[in-house]
């Protein structure tokens, strides 16, 4: 009669801490479940899981006896393999895992350097990373920049808030800048938390004789909320046609037909209609060829881009200001100019004459204005495109620096 074949078993949990000590033979010791002890012939002892990760062999190191337990190798061990189960890799958890998350201090200065290769004003540069050293570093420069939330950031706000308004607001977009760098360097998860700070932070003083601006880091949002608003359409339109240039409110407003050529993307605006005086061309983004084409639709034939309830009248400016009060918004629509030249100057390195121009500011320096003969219109409308990207959530959460 033949004898059943003894059937092989699989080793588990072979190995004692004990009998772990005692080997001192080079080789490979399995305990079980794919963990094996491999011992090094100087003696140096560590842990190895072999298990399958999208249908191939995989050995995958869980670290030396020295920091890894028996016990410690085990767990590690049982939760690869879950992970492995289920589909995912093991050894991309294992370097997210041991993946240094920087500090916000450490992300600041990173950001900073990266930024200010790029910045041509030195003394911008400079106050960039000191406000954070001197009202953000001391309440959350310690901390990891995964783990800072909005109630950290409102610690760091709330002392200046009111005392130093204009101060705060650029701290707060500061630390914006460096949660969107850690976001897309996968140090953070998750919406921005300086999003929501708002909330928490009393109303600000108005500023006297100035124009309320809207911090450039809210504009994405508040262009979701207008589209989404109860104001009537051409409103709508014309109000992001506005941001979109970074036009003052009364060119928006009786911009004609006349002055736009939509099959070469430029809106010329006359030097009657101009506060200095001069002809200005502006770039039209592809987004503002989309809103003229819908204003074309929705305007009656008006002369006028945007009509208001008589075709033969623009629409008033009082129309924005109504769009603002209803969204709650605490900004003037001329501060939109100013939101856009913060940007342009820490988020990109456009050359400052480029952000000038867009904005049609006369050149106060009338030497370097005598020999000024070009509008640098084509570098404008590489500025005005990505502006147009960045407020319309169409490129990524960091605005990407040009190359120098």
């Amino acid at each position: 009669m033949a004898m059943a074949k003894k059937s092989g078993r699989h080793p588990e949990k072979a190995l004692s801490a004990t009998k772990v000590r005692s080997i001192t033979k080079s080789g490979r010791y399995a305990d079980g479940n794919g963990l094996y002890l491999v011992v090094a012939p100087s003696g140096a002892k560590r842990w190895i899981l072999r298990t399958m990760v999208h249908g191939r062999r995989r050995d995958i190191g869980l670290g030396g006896l020295k920091l890894v337990s028996l016990s410690d190798a085990r767990q590690k061990a049982a939760e690869y393999r879950r992970i492995a189960r289920e589909g995912g890799d093991p050894i991309a958890e294992k370097r997210r895992a041991e993946r240094v998350i920087p500090s916000f201090e450490e992300a600041a200065r990173t950001v900073h350097k990266e930024h200010s290769a790029a910045w041509r004003n030195k003394k911008h540069s400079a106050q960039w990373i000191n406000t954070l050293s001197e009202y953000a570093f001391p309440a959350i420069g310690k901390q990891r920049i995964d783990q800072i939330d909005t109630p950290a950031i409102l610690k760091v706000l709330s002392p200046i808030w009111l005392t130093k308004p204009e101060t705060a607001r650029r701290v707060k977009q500061r630390i914006g800048t460096v949660m969107d760098w850690a976001k897309a360097s996968g140090f953070r998860d998750g919406e921005n938390p300086v999003v929501g700070v708002a909330t928490g932070l009393a109303k600000q003083p108005e500023k006297q004789n100035h124009f309320t601006a809207l911090p450039y880091a809210d504009i994405p949002d508040f262009i979701a909320q207008l589209r989404i608003s109860e104001a009537a359409e051409p409103t709508k339109l014309a109000f992001e046609f506005l941001v979109l240039t970074a036009a003052r409110t009364s060119e928006v407003l009786h911009a004609s037909w006349s002055e736009i050529d939509l099959e070469n993307g430029v809106w010329t605006v006359p030097w009657e209609r101009m506060k200095a005086k001069r002809e200005h061309r502006v770039p039209l983004s592809a987004r503002c060829a989309e809103i003229l084409a819908r204003a074309k639709k929705v305007g009656g034939g008006s002369d006028f881009v945007f009509p208001g309830r008589s075709l033969d009248k623009p629409i008033s400016n009082m129309a924005f200001l109504m769009t603002l009060r209803r969204l709650k918004i605490e900004a003037t629509a001329h501060g939109f100019r100013s939101s856009f030249r913060d940007w342009s100057a820490e988020r990109t390195n456009f050359p400052r004459e480029v952000c000038e121009l867009a904005l049609a500011h006369s050149n106060k320096d009338k030497i370097e204005a005598a020999y000024q003969r070009s509008d640098l219109f084509e570098k404008r409308r590489e500025l005005m495109d990505t502006w147009a990207a960045y407020v319309t959530n169409t490129s990524a959460e960091v605005v990407a620096l040009r190359a120098g």
